[in-house]
This record gives structure tokens, sequence and C-alpha cells, in this order.
């Protein structure tokens, strides 16, 4: 009579997010994430074949993680983008690791895209995009790669500690850079 599995994959995903989250995707060794999950190392290779796998899982946990996190971020500035960069800065800042693993990644096939990410299921980038047309911008899409290349390049500041700005500071600079972008 075989033993009954006493951890879910469930459980070994939240332990490696955990890790993840605190260390860094690349951190993750199988006796390190047994620790974590309470438990040896031999469920973990019945459950993932290979660590690719499991990052997979750990991937896609972390990408609903931003789109709740995005979700959960006030929205109440009128300026198109301003909303959407102090969301992605603020979750560089607050949680550096997944934001390596989810923006500063080689994506593949079991990846999305940047603007994927962002856009979420809420279309937010759509949403943002259109607020902007109705203000009178002609070109917004191209505004809006604009925006994104100065808003990733906040993001990634904030990831190496060069980016210290707060929110006030921070709303000050994405209005300058849409005000300037769409002239």
């Amino acid at each position: 009579m075989s033993r009954k599995a006493t951890i879910t994959q469930k459980e070994i995903v939240n332990a490696a997010f955990k890790i993840t989250r605190k260390e860094g995707f690349e951190q993750i060794t199988s006796r390190k994430l047994a620790a974590q999950a309470g438990c040896s190392t031999q469920p973990i290779f019945r459950i993932y074949e290979n660590m690719d796998a499991l990052k997979i899982d750990v991937y896609n946990k972390a990408a609903a993680y931003y789109e709740d996190y995005y979700n959960d971020s006030a929205k109440t500035h009128d300026t198109p983008f301003v909303d959407l960069g102090l969301a992605y800065i603020g979750f560089a800042q607050k949680y550096p690791h997944l934001f390596r693993l989810l923006f500063l990644s080689e994506k593949d096939k079991d990846t999305k895209s940047m603007y994927d990410l962002v856009n979420g299921s809420a279309e937010n980038v759509v949403k943002e995009i259109s607020k902007a047309q109705s203000m009178g911008v002609k070109n917004a899409q191209q505004l809006f790669m604009q925006m994104w290349v100065f808003i990733h390049g906040a993001g990634c500041m904030a990831v190496t500690g060069d980016f210290d700005l707060d929110e006030a500071a921070s709303v000050e600079m994405l209005e300058s850079a849409y005000k300037a972008f769409s002239l």
C-alpha cells in the first residue's frame, strides 16, 4: 500500500513563491524549498520534474499577485498613465524580486509579455489609452509607449535602489513626463 501524499502542488508553489518574494527565484534549491514547505525533497521531485517546471507555476502566481496589487492600488489621478505608473513603481519598490521575475526576465512560450502583464484582465492599458484619447491626445498609443519606457525605467531604478522619490514627487514626475510627451 502506497503512502498518501502529504504535500500538495499548491503548497510547494506557495513555499517557492515565499522564497522568491524574499530572495528571488534563483535562490531556490530543493533543500531550501523542502524546508520552507515542511517536507522532504521527495514530494517536490514527484510533483516537479525540474526547477523550470516549478518556475512556470511561481511565475503565474507572481503574475496574479501583480494583477491583484494593481487592482488594489488607488486610482485617483486624472492624468492618464499616472496611476498605472505609480502602481508599477510601487510594486518594484515593495517586491523587487517579483518585479525581476515578471518584468526583467527573458520571455518564452510560458510567460506573458510586459504589456499583457500590465494590461491585465481588466485591460488597464487600453483604458488609459482611451482616457488619453478622450483628453484630446491624437496618438495615444505612441504616448503610452513613451510613458511606458519612462515608467519601466523608473521601476528598474526602484529595484536597484536608485529611485527613492515619495509618491508626491513621483506623481509630479509622471505628470510632467505626460505633458512633455503629449506635445
